[in-house]
């Protein structure tokens, strides 16, 4: 029987960062926590941060960390790209009646993105406009440096994606809400192939049930509860087919990307929750070397 995690939170003090830490992470319109590949549909406003990221004709996943600011992967935009953000969108048909819509007046990748090896997959949207806080719209909170996510800790993804790689039915119109556990990167990268599963990265999912992230879900957030909070720790950025029992959702790492982040997020900065998830029955000097050293796992 796998040891019941223990969980260390430590709320960052940075500068500026305080006035997010009021309410980020904090879904008052989610009342269940109740179990898109193999998902559900996502009770309306239950996850606030989750954006629909429209670049053309291609849609991708987001979170909002701020008011001015929204997540996703490098992969769904390009410097040059013209960008449309829904913010308190349940569904992607028909009305919204809490939703916001905003352009994006800068775009800023990764400038390690590699779209060969899926490397420093994360990109940053400034709106147009700063948002209104209200409870089907605030921002998630986000890992910070050295967070450590411990294997088999239950997480869970959110996005319109398809239902499976061929899908012979269309994509969901309304938000979909999965949980999948943690997978070490050692057992994702003996699924993917040694070193393409790097420390910047992270993994998630399926389980047995075939459940994880697809198509349009890419950009999305991983995100894990901690009493009251929710807090991002990946990005979705690639996967092989969609539910596959053997290939883990492979997700940016984003404890690696909090100096990359305040850097440009500047004077509207998310907040930042230190996680530790670790086995309770770790001895002292190993929970000591999970906090001091960089996360290998």
């Amino acid at each position: 029987m796998r040891a019941a995690p223990a969980v260390l939170l430590w709320f960052s003090t940075l500068s500026g960062a305080l006035a997010q830490l009021d309410v980020c992470g904090t879904a008052p319109l989610r009342k269940s926590h109740a179990r898109i590949i193999g998902g559900e549909d996502a009770p309306a406003g239950a996850w606030p941060w989750q954006a629909s990221v429209h670049v053309n004709t291609t849609l991708c996943g987001g979170s909002l960390i701020s008011r001015r600011w929204v997540l996703t992967a490098a992969r769904c935009v390009s410097s040059g790209a013209e960008v449309t953000v829904f913010l308190g969108r349940d569904a992607q048909m028909g009305q919204n009646p809490h939703e916001v819509k905003r352009s994006v007046s800068k775009v800023i990748q990764h400038p390690g993105y590699d779209p060969g090896t899926h490397q420093n997959d994360v990109a940053l949207l400034m709106l147009s406009s700063p948002l209104n806080f209200t409870d089907h719209i605030r921002p998630v909170c986000l890992a910070a440096d050295r967070s450590f996510f411990v294997d088999g800790l239950s997480c869970w993804v959110t996005g319109w994606g398809a239902p499976q790689t061929h899908a012979p039915l269309p994509p969901p119109q309304r938000l979909q809400q999965v949980s999948v556990p943690i997978v070490s990167n050692i057992q994702c990268n003996a699924a993917y192939s040694t070193g393409k599963v790097t420390t910047e990265m992270m993994c998630a999912g399926p389980d047995f049930r075939g459940e994880g992230f697809c198509k349009r879900d890419f950009g999305g957030p991983l995100v894990v509860l901690n009493g009251s909070r929710w807090i991002q720790a990946g990005v979705a950025s690639f996967v092989t087919g969609c539910g596959y029992r053997e290939f883990p959702g492979v997700y940016v790492r984003l404890s690696r990307y909090q100096s990359w982040i305040s850097n440009h997020t500047g004077e509207d900065p998310p907040g930042y929750i230190y996680f530790w998830s670790s086995a309770s029955r770790a001895s002292p000097l190993v929970l000591l070397l999970l906090a001091v050293l960089p996360v290998v796992f």
